[in-house]
């Protein structure tokens, strides 16, 4: 909807012949975000052949588990001169990749000079009203994450460029496992210095992979890391925060899937983390308390303990 209201043409490709023809008909989602008037440049199609001929820039906003098997179903309609630009934030299951590798993976290596990803404080709940928002496009390709940047900038909608792709998309995937154990803090009733602290140190958590991985520190600085780690902890918008609100409330991990109408992204990418900082040699204790949570049961009140256990230490950032 931003793209279109900001004068270009947009085909969004939907699942379902429904709401495909509500959104020709009546300009409205009837699943998400029911009340926002859609503008008339933005149209829909369930036919992807459609949706994808003679696109310029293709935005990819589909949950990280389905994304491989959304480009390998794109992969013919697909042409060599297409930007694509990431919202999605994860980590692939058993290849532990970013979702800027998982396109490369599948269209190849030669697209990543093609590819940017879109991250930061962006709830579409706001966007779609118009509240001014911040936001970074991070490209290998300077002039494609310039171009993209006059596309989406608007008067509400800010945009910066920035050059760490592997930064970007880690912030992205850590905010969330770390909004899940807000969540869980606030359900059990614990406070602002509970919530202050489990942001801080998962900015911490954020930026020691990062930084391992070869981000840069001043990435997670910045809107796609602690701008975006604070919005998805504390807002009433972000689907992370409920899961884990639900979770700590005492529903289990399929009860709490089955009750929300969205993704939450955090409950699968908190074990493919986990994961990666075994790779890396790291620790997450907060994220590890997430995952022994949601996959093992664990008492959240158990979790907090073992967190408020650990053996003393000097504050470490990175």
């Amino acid at each position: 909807a931003l793209l279109a209201d900001n004068g270009h043409d947009v085909i969004l490709r939907a699942r379902r012949h429904e709401v495909a023809e509500s959104i020709n008909r009546d300009h409205r989602n009837p699943d998400y975000l029911t009340d926002a008037i859609l503008p008339d440049s933005l149209t829909a199609t369930v036919d992807l052949e459609k949706a994808l001929a003679g696109a310029e820039v293709v935005v990819l906003a589909v949950p990280s588990p389905y994304l491989r098997e959304a480009l390998i179903e794109a992969y013919e309609f697909i042409t060599e001169d297409m930007v694509f630009v990431s919202l999605v934030k994860g980590i692939e299951k058993g290849t532990l990749m970013r979702m800027s590798e998982v396109i490369a993976d599948v269209f190849g290596k030669g697209v990543r000079e093609r590819t940017a990803v879109l991250s930061g404080p962006n709830h579409s709940e706001e966007v779609i009203r118009k509240i001014p928002t911040a936001t970074v496009i991070a490209s290998e390709n300077s002039s494609v994450a310039t171009a993209l940047q006059r596309a989406f900038m608007t008067d509400y909608f800010r945009v910066y460029t920035n050059d760490d792709v592997k930064g970007v998309e880690l912030g992205g995937a850590v905010k969330n496992v770390i909004a899940i154990a807000v969540g869980i803090s606030d359900s059990l009733g614990y406070g602002d210095n509970t919530r202050g602290a489990l942001i801080t140190r998962g900015l911490s958590e954020m930026l020691r992979l990062g930084t391992r991985m070869g981000a840069r520190a001043s990435t997670f600085l910045g809107l796609a890391g602690i701008g975006d780690l604070i919005a998805t902890a504390t807002s009433r918008h972000s689907r992370n925060r409920k899961a884990g609100e639900l979770v700590g409330s005492g529903m289990s991990l399929n009860e709490t899937i089955a009750s929300m109408k969205m993704v939450a992204e955090g409950i699968w990418t908190s074990r493919n983390l986990l994961k990666l900082a075994e790779r890396y040699g790291i620790e997450m204790p907060i994220t590890s308390e997430v995952v022994e949570i949601l996959y093992h049961g664990k008492n959240p009140r158990e979790s907090v303990l073992s967190l408020m256990r650990r053996a003393p230490k000097p504050e470490d950032v990175v």
